[in-house]
């Protein structure tokens, strides 16, 4: 059957189906296999699946935890939780902001509680498992749900070759994803919201989350080669607002979105790589607007990781990716004057280091660039460039999550400080919104706490 066929009452089934799982799973009891935390139903460190002792940072063992649906136990039994996730940051920026970082906040040198966050991760059945989260928005001041990846996964052996065979459904593209070189959980792995940010970016970096309702089915093929193939749908407004989402002004997808990811993996020694592609296409209604037909965008990603798994002391990781957008943009160019069509790439590289999974250390470089369009960036970008790029730094100091870290696995704790260099920004090194405001000024120091338990 032709994706277009997929009707407007089978999406909103979807919808619902997808809600209520992951109100079952965040909110409601569940038998004894429901604990707080991966940590305590594995009876692990957190060290064990993640570089630096704290998420999301994955190391091949935490991959396949993922990849197997979360299920993975020690066997003993534990009573239902739900955990929680305080993070707060205090942000400062070269220049202030007019007008205020946000609303109900001054113009510089910020404190924040960015998220205040609900999740479950765990086993539910033997095959079934999960990662849901919902967080309080503290500088949007709104609840809402956040990423949820419920799964469904199992081993089979199809002509000879061992497989692991599952299903996904979730609620932002690469969220599902086993790699933190794909936007969902890529480097950095968060940042200030009262922070300025490129207004540009390809829509399979966050332009869908929490909006659609996605279902994947996906194999890892001889434990080298993965492979995954799904759809995206936009949840009605209805369905949004009541999930705590604001749906104004947002493009929804015509029909549904198709999906693939492929990537290789292969570890030898004590080092680990991986190499994949993965994209999304999308013919989307610009703000909801459906006088003028849609838009089309179609985002082709490759991404590449590199682990050094020496021991505990030492350890490196390098994460690298590049997408390519091309924008067509029938009823954009219609509607408010766009071009007819662009193209939009984003580049990211990061190196980390990480001493006796306490200390890390990160460096990353980023670039958006693509075709110049002032009826699409007009707003923000004076040359009407999408141009923006420059360098993250990051210390991270995480005293828990290891198997002789005090209160076991019930607490954990990062302490970092992070930096935000732009050479570029929405366009241009200075004067870029025709007010006299220079790329350096969005400069940012942003110290933060993340606190677990």
């Amino acid at each position: 059957m032709k994706l277009e066929l997929w009707s407007a009452r089978s999406g909103r089934v979807f919808a619902l189906a997808l809600c209520f799982l992951a109100v079952c799973v965040v909110f409601s009891p569940q038998p004894a296999h429901a604990i707080p935390s991966f940590a305590e139903q594995t009876d692990q460190p957190c060290s064990s699946c993640h570089f630096g002792s704290f998420g999301p940072a994955l190391k091949p063992m935490g991959r396949l935890f993922k990849l197997n649906g979360y299920v993975w136990d020690s066997g003993e039994a534990s009573a239902p939780k739900v955990s929680a996730l305080l993070q707060g940051y205090l942000t400062h920026t070269e220049k202030g902001q007019d007008g205020g970082a946000a609303p109900h906040f001054a113009s510089n040198n910020n404190p924040s509680i960015e998220q205040a966050s609900l999740f479950y991760g765990g086993k539910i059945l033997d095959h079934l498992g999960a990662f849901a989260q919902a967080t309080y928005d503290g500088v949007g001041r709104r609840f809402a749900w956040d990423n949820v990846d419920i799964r469904y996964a199992d081993t089979a052996a199809i002509g000879g070759v061992n497989a692991v065979m599952g299903v996904s459904l979730n609620n932002n593209p690469t969220v599902q994803d086993l790699w933190n070189s794909t936007p969902a959980w890529g480097t950095p792995f968060s940042s200030s919201s009262l922070a300025p940010a490129p207004a540009a970016a390809p829509v399979i970096a966050g332009g869908f989350a929490q909006q659609v309702g996605g279902a994947s089915m996906y194999a890892m093929w001889d434990d080298w080669l993965y492979t995954e193939v799904g759809v995206y749908r936009t949840l009605s407004d209805r369905t949004q607002t009541t999930l705590g989402v604001s749906p104004m002004g947002e493009s929804r997808i015509n029909g549904v979105a198709p999906y693939w990811r492929v990537a290789a993996q292969h570890q030898f020694g004590m080092h680990y790589v991986s190499v994949g592609t993965f994209g999304l296409s999308a013919n989307v209604f610009p703000g909801q607007d459906r006088s003028a037909g849609t838009d089309r965008d179609t985002d082709f990603g490759l991404d590449a990781t590199y682990d050094y798994l020496g021991d505990d002391d030492n350890s490196w990781s390098v994460y690298g990716s590049i997408i390519d957008e091309h924008q067509s943009l029938d009823a954009s160019s219609l509607l408010s004057g766009t071009n007819g069509s662009n193209t939009l790439r984003m580049a990211n590289l990061t190196g980390a280091y990480t001493y006796l999974q306490t200390y890390t250390f990160s460096v990353g470089y980023f670039d958006i660039w693509g075709s110049r369009d002032v009826g699409l960036y007009g707003a923000d970008s004076l040359n009407g460039s999408p141009k923006s790029n420059g360098f993250n730094l990051e210390a991270d100091y995480t005293p828990f999550g290891k198997d002789d870290s005090p209160y076991g696995h019930h607490i954990n704790l990062r302490l970092g400080l992070q930096y935000t260099d732009y050479l570029n920004f929405n366009g241009s090194r200075s004067n870029y919104d025709g007010s006299g405001r220079n790329a350096s000024d969005n400069n940012t120091v942003a110290a933060f706490a993340w606190f677990m338990f």
